[in-house]
């Protein structure tokens, strides 16, 4: 237990002993500055942002690392502000998926992996996210690039051409299997059934692609991206959609990764916590810890003697 004055009022901060078990559950970030005071404490301070998301969630999306890697120190700072059992999920730099396509690509992947190779245990599934453009002809080279790629971390492929949810898809399965890899699985219905006129909400719609769900793993560690509706509760149907899927599949011996989106995320924890309550109710899947926002009470002040 840890005392302090928090927002400018006498406070104690309660540590939290519960967690989240048999299957990883995020966001995909966590330095959402909205969040102050919603997920985070009051009084947090930006450079603590990473640690507190890590004292609920035991994963997060590494979207960052599309637009550009991170220097040594600063994947040394998110290993030191993350307990064991937390894994980064990082995604592929675009030079690697959509530049160059996968070709010509060593010096590219081996800087990603030296990235890895220093968050060690923090690691989950890598996940690679290829243009809708790459298609059913591009297999070979996505067959090749998988083969080559070290065998000491997970990974997980998103494909967004539409020949692969149709005449293509086992073909992109066979792939897949082979090497071990997963699917990442992109749930958008929430997201499309929106009529919003909302800035980040038509953005979102935009940018995300409306493909068909599948509810199926490939590999040992099924990678699912929900982007839910603006409205929490309107997700709430589709999140129950998933309760069995991912009950079933750590029955099965599978360890799922589950990230929630929201068209700014503001909403993204919401939507984590929403879905981890209703899993709890199919399976023992360990308590999601308070969070920091509400971990905070107000102490009793003593009063002046007269």
């Amino acid at each position: 237990m840890r005392c302090g004055v928090v927002g400018g009022w006498q406070g104690v901060y309660i540590e939290a002993v519960m967690s989240i078990e048999r299957y990883f559950l995020g966001c995909p970030i966590w330095g959402n500055k909205a969040w102050v005071g919603e997920l985070f404490a009051p009084d947090v301070v930006q450079k603590d942002f990473l640690r507190q998301y890590a004292s609920v969630f035991n994963t997060v999306e590494g979207n960052t690392t599309f637009y550009g890697l991170p220097s040594e120190k600063a994947a040394l700072r998110w290993l030191a502000d993350t307990p064991p059992g937390f894994r980064f999920a990082l995604k592929f730099p675009r030079a690697i998926s959509h530049d160059k396509r996968l070709r010509s690509a060593e010096l590219e992947t081996a800087a990603f992996v030296d990235v890895l190779t220093v968050l060690q245990d923090r690691v989950g599934p890598s996940f690679l996210q290829l243009p809708p453009s790459f298609g059913p002809r591009d297999l070979p080279v996505l067959d090749r690039y998988l083969d080559a790629l070290p065998d000491t971390f997970s990974y997980a492929v998103e494909i967004r051409h539409h020949l692969f949810f149709a005449e293509a898809e086992n073909e992109l399965h066979a792939v897949l299997k082979s090497h071990g890899v997963d699917r990442v699985v992109f749930d958008t219905r929430g997201l499309h059934s929106a009529q919003t006129d909302d800035v980040a909400g038509r953005e979102a719609q935009r940018k995300k692609p409306k493909v068909p769900v599948r509810f199926l793993a490939t590999g040992r560690f099924p990678f699912v991206r929900f982007v839910g509706h603006p409205e929490v509760e309107k997700n709430l149907p589709l999140l129950a959609e998933w309760v069995p899927v991912v009950a079933n599949w750590i029955r099965e011996g599978r360890t799922p990764f589950v990230f929630m989106h929201a068209p700014d995320d503001f909403y993204a924890p919401q939507l984590a916590r929403h879905f981890h309550q209703m899993l709890s109710g199919d399976i023992n899947v360990g308590e999601m810890p308070p969070w920091p926002a509400e971990q905070v009470e107000e102490a009793p002040v003593q009063m002046d003697l007269f």
